[in-house]
């Protein structure tokens, strides 16, 4: 246990996935901002989606604003009871999901990002924000920040899975789309067959961004890929042993060909979770129990091969 809080620290503090001061990297040392570019030559024309890939749930909810306006993704009875300033703060309890901005992200290895965006009311200009119960950044700030770290390093792959969309009309959905572009550029790589995308094929095009876009707007653009071609089955449970086992059971069931595949290893609050854990929050309250799964991750990988 001492080692994990050991690493646990170092994770947070950004020291795991930078390169040393020097710039080189020992033979000890795996530096995980750039463990695509680090795999043997063997996997490099193995179909990307047979890689066991590292995400993030509610990627972009390391910080809400608790002083915007309830997000639309709530319910009437919410929105009421967030006009008393202690709710709000109680809710971002439970809307912050993760500890490490993009970038931390990233160069810790993550390379799959779950996103959830909603227009903002009473904006007139269009802008798009990340969601969840509360408004995170702006949708352009969060490219910005991933785009900087993939100039940076040039051989890592990203999946941006855009599958939630709230308040937003056709004009708001051509806006994030341009933002997509205006972002990324020829790193963007166009939908095709799952089977032909191999790290060395994205490499040789230089396409460093996949982008999975669950809404029919996706057939307007020839780099946004369906939403079907990235399954994430959600166990909506609280207890761990029925979590695995549902993990188990997915990722068996998993479609051997034509489409990706995400495992979401997370435990989901009920309403009496939240009632019973209020002022703990989702990290005190269901996140420290997702230790004991923490193997769990090793396991999906020699499955998926």
């Amino acid at each position: 246990m001492l080692a994990v809080r050991k690493a646990r620290r170092k994770l947070r503090m950004g020291t795991i996935c930078s390169p040393n001061p020097s710039g080189t990297k020992t033979s000890s040392e795996v530096c995980n901002a750039d463990w695509m570019a680090s795999l043997p030559p063997h996997l490099h024309n193995l179909p990307l989606s047979n890689l066991a890939i590292p995400g993030s749930h509610d990627s972009f909810s390391y910080w809400v604003d608790e002083k915007s306006p309830v997000g639309p993704d709530q319910t009437q009875a919410i929105k009421r009871l967030a006009r008393i300033s202690l709710v709000k703060k109680l809710m971002k309890k439970w809307s912050v999901t993760q500890n490490l901005t993009f970038r931390e992200q990233l160069e810790a290895g993550i390379r799959y990002f779950d996103l959830r965006v909603s227009s903002k009311p009473g904006d007139a200009d269009q802008e798009i924000y990340f969601i969840h119960g509360l408004f995170g950044i702006k949708v352009w700030d969060g490219l910005m920040e991933i785009d900087s770290f993939l100039t940076q390093h040039p051989q890592e792959i990203i999946f941006l899975d855009f599958n939630h969309f709230y308040a937003m009309d056709e004009t708001h959905h051509k806006c994030l789309v341009l933002r997509i572009q205006e972002a990324f550029g020829n790193k963007l790589c166009p939908a095709c067959s799952v089977e032909s995308l191999t790290l060395r094929t994205l490499w040789e095009n230089n396409c460093q961004v996949l982008i999975f876009y669950h809404c029919p707007f996706y057939k307007q653009y020839p780099f946004l890929w369906p939403g079907k071609k990235i399954p994430a089955p959600w166990a909506n449970t609280t207890s761990v042993r029925k979590l695995i086992l549902f993990l188990e059971t997915t990722l068996s069931e998993r479609a051997p060909r034509g489409s990706f595949h995400v495992s979401q290893a997370i435990l989901t609050p009920r309403v009496k979770t939240i009632a019973r854990g209020l002022v703990g929050g989702l990290k005190n309250t269901l996140v420290h129990r997702l230790a004991l799964i923490s193997v769990y991750p090793l396991r999906l990988s020699r499955r998926s091969q």
